[in-house]
């Protein structure tokens, strides 16, 4: 009997023991900031009737104060030093026990990190929701900002569950799946990991776990790339971004200045990553920040994010040359510019130059912030100073405009070796100045983003809380696209876009006279087979392809109505009175390098034509002969500021395409009807004004025989041209399919000569020890703003133009490559001068090859250790009427590498493959 009663004393001990000690886990495992039970000892526990347990004592659970008066406690969840608040009710008595003082204090220094409001709603059903749920409404409400809203703003956890089913639906099934599988694999883990961590722990902990769903989301969205269309891909991720990314924007008050330090955060997180989806993401959730408070700096904001002052024909561009702004550095911090010139060699990048030299400044007054309207009026100040003392006043307003920079961050000590910088005012109006942002950020992302963010903006303010459907930001993208490339000026589609809204934007915004186009271009081609076989049972016309220089001309008439903007870089002013402009291919305004064309408009434009905008070409013209000149002979005439009776190397215009006619745009008409209108509208005179010849062609033979032909009459080759359907409307800015190009001494090589931009030097021997003898060339990569080096080049040169070349070279000359020149690192194959980027050569070359010297889209998945070469380049001529980043980008090098014939059949590297000019 004894035995029994002992059995049975040790089994109620044990259980007692079980029970305490279940209590005890259960009072430590409470949620965030609740206190514990006053004690938690076995006599409490007998104490209370029928063995039920106290109810825990527990203060409010709020993250801001637990003083309910203070209400304006806010708190940046990004800041690493995190308020710390007590919970502690203030009569509260403390428990004696160690542990348990130990857990209080811990509870203590739990940091904020949701608003107030959101809390007490999660408070609302506190005994009704586990830990580990409630923790995770925490998480998800502080880490996203489906909106663009500042944290007040966010709507409850009740609230937020729905939503974020609707938005489910958008998110690709492959992608929902996998990430519901994670979550599920991880979420015990989570919960447990929280449970007991420390304030430190959890913080941490919150970021990286959302960091790595991020990182989930890309890497799975990357995978779609073959399976979904990369349009619909980039809609999707930017908002599984929108809705999962944290938000690292500070609000401002709306109708207040965007500061410039926000724009500064976007693009320090932008060049942190290079995952171009993630730097949609970036742009559109900041666009629809500036959008929701101060909607009036979205132009000027956009404007700096592409990395231009006006539109293209303004004419408005920085550009300004190192010395100068090392000058402005070491006057604007007090360094001198030894140090400063010593910085620059050891860092190589004048941005990390200046965050450098800003952090050891010494400051009294902390200056006035920043804001991006100020920014982009001081730029646009500094690159239109002109006259005398202009390079004074600019050193004056770059000084002016550094000393203001990172003024909240004035005495923080910066570490330029971690994260690029970090996002340094400083560091990105020098870029700025440079005329060279290296952000990856591409103008076609930008447009992209500013769409799905006006999009999301539009439908905001008329269903809140539910976000457009994939099919509305397509559509929105494609509009803006769309009406961009008839009419690229920001001046005038961002105020239309606010006031009317984007899918208003074609009726609002149409191509007029005075705002040039980016042209259409043609795909090249290395066969007249490869025609046939592109325009099988296709209407086609083929045309000369003549040898001068891109002209777009706009006019109307003095005595029209037609209104039409201005050539100025207010282009929002519609104006009217008459306008007669010429625009190189690169929007910038020839007017006053083609005066005697202008002045002769009124002799081939017949009277019933009032307004036009043309596409032809200028060629250089024998009077005498009467036959076309070479492009040497048109780039022997002055650039700027021509007077008639001074030009001695006369041109006629080529006619071949019409973009605008008398108040109407034609691009969406046929090139059948394009034509037509074009020769209805205007008079051939003789030396002063023709039409292209052309001919409707759809054999071989035809073909050849009129291909040489053109060559007969001085032209490059022909320009073949679908004739009918839509396949025949014009493109503005695009290099499409439906125009290919065959040029006669390109037929047995690549298809096409080369645009390439001059890098460096070599000293010349022999007869050439005066002058440079060869130059190194690269193409121009568009994605990652770069230079990458393709070849070396001595041969095409006269002995004239090599000492012309040294003249103009030797002012370009820097100390050391640019950071964004990609090219070998071994000493033996360095140039002996390096070059600022600025002039343009045409090159003709045998082949392609790979070679471990050179870079050409070495990141475009070529090769690992080698790069693209030319083999046997040929100096042909200087290509004035385009700027470095018009060059042929590295994809272009890549396509035609991959369609010569020793590649393609071998599916492997050239024969030379190790061949080094």
């Amino acid at each position: 009997m004894r035995n029994i009663h002992n059995k049975i004393s040790t089994l109620f001990s044990r259980s007692l023991f079980r029970l305490v000690t279940i209590y005890n886990i259960s009072t430590t495992a409470r949620p965030i900031n609740t206190m514990p039970p006053t004690q938690a000892t076995l006599s409490k526990f007998f104490s209370n009737p029928k063995g039920i347990r106290s109810t825990a004592k527990q203060s409010k659970l709020s993250f801001l104060s637990c003083n309910s008066s203070d209400k304006k406690a806010s708190i940046n969840i990004h800041d690493e030093n995190f308020t710390e608040m007590s919970t502690q009710p203030k009569n509260e008595p403390t428990v004696k026990n160690e542990e348990d003082e130990i857990e209080n204090r811990k509870k203590k220094r739990i940091p904020t990190l949701v608003p107030k409001s959101d809390v007490e709603d999660v408070e609302r059903s506190d005994d009704e929701e586990p830990v580990s749920k409630r923790r995770r409404i925490v998480k998800s409400k502080s880490c996203r900002d489906d909106e663009a809203l500042p944290m007040s703003e966010l709507k409850s956890k009740v609230e937020i569950f729905p939503l974020m089913e609707r938005e489910s639906t958008i998110i690709p099934n492959l992608i929902a799946n996998k990430k519901s599988e994670r979550a599920t694999d991880e979420s015990e883990t989570r919960d447990n990991a929280l449970t007991n961590a420390s304030p430190k722990q959890i913080s941490k902990f919150l970021t990286t776990t959302t960091q790595r769903d991020d990182e989930f989301d890309e890497n799975e969205d990357d995978d779609l790339v073959d399976e979904r269309d990369t349009t619909e891909k980039s809609q999707d991720k930017i908002q599984i971004s929108s809705k999962e990314s944290q938000h690292p924007y500070p609000d401002w008050e709306p109708g207040e200045p965007v500061p410039y330090a926000a724009l500064c955060t976007t693009f320090s997180l932008i060049e942190m990553t290079t995952k171009r989806l993630a730097i949609a993401s970036h742009c559109s959730l900041f666009l629809r920040q500036v959008l929701r408070l101060t909607p009036e700096d979205l132009l000027p904001t956009v404007l700096l994010m592409v990395n231009k002052l006006a539109a293209d024909y303004s004419g408005i561009e920085l550009g300004i040359g190192e010395s100068f702004i090392m000058k402005a550095i070491g006057e604007s911090t007090g360094r001198s510019l030894a140090v400063i010139k010593e910085d620059q060699k050891e860092i190589g990048d004048l941005g990390l130059v200046a965050v450098k030299s800003r952090a050891r400044q010494p400051t009294m007054f902390a200056p006035k912030p920043l804001t991006i309207r100020n920014v982009h009026k001081a730029l646009i100040e500094i690159a239109t100073v002109s006259g005398t003392g202009a390079q004074t006043r600019k050193i004056d307003l770059i000084k002016r405009i550094l000393s203001s920079a990172d003024a909240k961050n004035s005495r923080v000590k910066v570490d330029i070796s971690e994260n690029k910088g970090g996002p340094s005012e400083a560091k990105f109006i020098v870029r700025f100045l440079e005329g060279k942002l290296r952000l990856g950020l591409a103008e076609k992302t930008v447009l992209i983003s500013l769409a799905h963010a006006v999009v999301y903006h539009e439908h905001e303010a008329k269903s809140p809380g539910i976000i457009p459907s994939t099919e509305e930001l397509v559509q929105g993208e494609s509009i803006l696209k769309a009406v961009f490339s008839e009419i690229p000026s920001y001046d005038i589609i961002i105020p239309a876009m606010i006031s009317k809204g984007i899918f208003h934007l074609r009726e609002n915004c149409k191509l007029q006279p005075g705002i040039p186009l980016k042209p259409m271009l043609a795909k090249p081609t290395k066969s007249i087979t490869e025609v046939l076989d592109r325009f099988e049972n296709q209407n086609f016309t083929c045309e000369y392809k003549y040898d001068g220089e891109r002209a777009q001309i706009h006019y109307v008439a003095r005595d029209s109505l037609i209104p039409y903007a201005g050539t100025t870089s207010d282009a929002s002013k519609v104006i009217s009175g008459g306008i007669a402009a010429i625009f190189s291919r690169n929007s910038e305004d020839l007017s006053k390098k083609y005066p005697d064309i202008l002045i002769k408009l009124n002799t081939w434009v017949k009277s019933e034509t009032k307004s036009f905008v043309l596409d032809c070409e200028s060629v250089a013209w024998d009077v005498v002969e009467k036959k076309v000149l070479p492009f040497q002979q048109l780039m022997t005439r002055k650039k700027k500021d021509v007077k008639v009776e001074d030009v001695k190397v006369k041109v006629c215009v080529f006619a071949f395409d019409l973009l605008y006619l008398n108040g109407e745009a034609v691009v969406h008409k046929s090139l059948r009807e394009r034509r037509e209108l074009l020769h209805t509208a205007f008079s051939p005179v003789q030396g002063e004004f023709a039409f292209a010849v052309g001919m409707n062609c759809q054999e071989l033979d035809e073909i050849q025989t009129f291909l040489d032909e053109s060559v007969k009459a001085s032209c490059e080759g022909l320009m073949v041209k679908m004739l009918d359907g839509i396949e025949s409307t014009y493109e503005p800015s695009k290099r499409s399919r439906n125009w290919l190009k065959i040029k006669k001494d390109y037929l047995s090589g690549i298809g096409d000569s080369l645009d390439l931009v001059v890098l460096g030097a070599y000293y010349g021997k022999g007869k050439r020890t005066s002058v440079y003898g060869a130059f190194l060339l690269a193409c121009y990569n568009p994605t990652t703003e770069e230079y990458e080096t393709i070849c070396n080049i001595g041969t095409g040169f006269s002995e004239a133009i090599l000492e012309e070349f040294y003249d103009h070279l030797s002012s370009i000359v820097i100390e050391r490559p640019k950071p964004y020149y990609l090219h070998a690192s071994s000493g033996s194959h360095q140039p002996d001068v390096w070059f600022e980027p600025r002039y343009v050569w045409e090159v003709k070359t045998a082949d392609l090859t790979l070679s471990p010297r050179y870079k050409a889209g070495c990141k475009e998945g070529v090769d690992k250790e080698k790069g693209i070469s030319l083999r046997f380049p040929r100096f042909i001529k200087i290509r004035d009427d385009k700027n470095p980043k018009m060059a042929t980008s590295s994809r272009q090098i890549v396509e035609l590498y991959h369609k010569q014939e020793s590649v393609a059949k071998s599916h492997g590297p050239a024969v030379d493959d190790n061949f080094e000019y």
